[in-house]
């Protein structure tokens, strides 16, 4: 079974090294790279070939331009977003179709990481695979 690629850009360090944790428990998973920089994040994407990617935390109040240069480059790509406070995630896909997700559990980051090739859930569907 081919391992989900995932690439985390995250602040402050801790919050990078819980996701990575998060991450390495999972058998179907594997971080591919970790940045700090948004702008990084550009360049280190044109070396692996990452599924989702991880961006923590940012407002995502809008489209974030992170996610627009990133989806029109891979529109294969899932982008997920922890807000600042991390009271909910964002799951951005090509077409730029954003869900939110109030108060994301573990289990919740993790079913929307292995459902990265799937259409975001409407309001109400269940994010359980």
């Amino acid at each position: 079974m081919r391992k989900i690629n995932i690439m985390l850009s995250s602040r402050p360090r801790l919050l990078s090294d819980v996701m990575r944790n998060l991450i390495e428990r999972q058998p179907d998973m594997i971080v591919v790279g970790d940045v700090i920089d948004p702008i990084e994040l550009l360049f280190a994407l044109q070396k692996t070939t990452a599924d989702v990617v991880v961006i923590t935390p940012l407002k995502a109040n809008g489209y974030p331009k992170i996610c627009v240069q990133l989806l029109k480059k891979y529109p294969q790509l899932r982008i997920l977003i922890l807000t600042i406070k991390s009271e909910a995630v964002f799951i951005y896909q090509t077409g730029f179709h954003r869900k939110r997700i109030e108060k994301p559990s573990e289990q919740v980051i993790l079913d929307a990481i292995r459902n990265h090739n799937q259409p975001c859930p409407e309001p109400g569907e269940s994010h359980a695979q």
